[in-house]
């Protein structure tokens, strides 16, 4: 397993399904999986999606600029991603910064325990 085409696999699969429909998200989490969105810690992949639904824009896409992934304890890894977030119908695009603990699933893919995301203002 190549921890970098695994981090490149999921961050594609993560943003294109966050662009086009949120709640597709759903599967990514689990019970005991926890979002930090600007600092509101979340728990839990039911109340997490509500969050990411719950978003005050419909449409959006992210543009990324770099992945960064290291190996963790038990299988996992660490995604660091930073990027674009242009929302529909606004001229400047937000810049922002999100990390993800991903972790093994008995079935060979991985799942999100921790999700941090950030907006970076300047």
């Amino acid at each position: 397993m190549d921890p970098d085409a695994v981090a490149k696999a999921f961050v594609e699969h993560y943003y294109s399904t966050f662009d086009a429909n949120r709640a597709g998200l759903a599967n990514l989490y689990q019970e005991g999986s926890m979002l930090t969105f600007e600092g509101q810690k979340i728990q839990g992949s039911q109340s997490i999606v509500a969050k990411l639904t719950s978003l005050p824009f419909q449409q959006c896409k992210h543009n990324i600029t770099t992945v960064d992934c290291q190996p963790s304890g038990s299988g996992g890894m660490l995604v660091f991603v930073s990027g674009n977030l242009q929302l529909a119908g606004e001229q400047h695009a937000l810049k922002f910064s999100q990390m993800f603990h991903l972790m093994p699933t008995p079935q060979g893919s991985f799942y999100v325990l921790n999700d941090i995301f950030r907006l970076n203002d300047a």
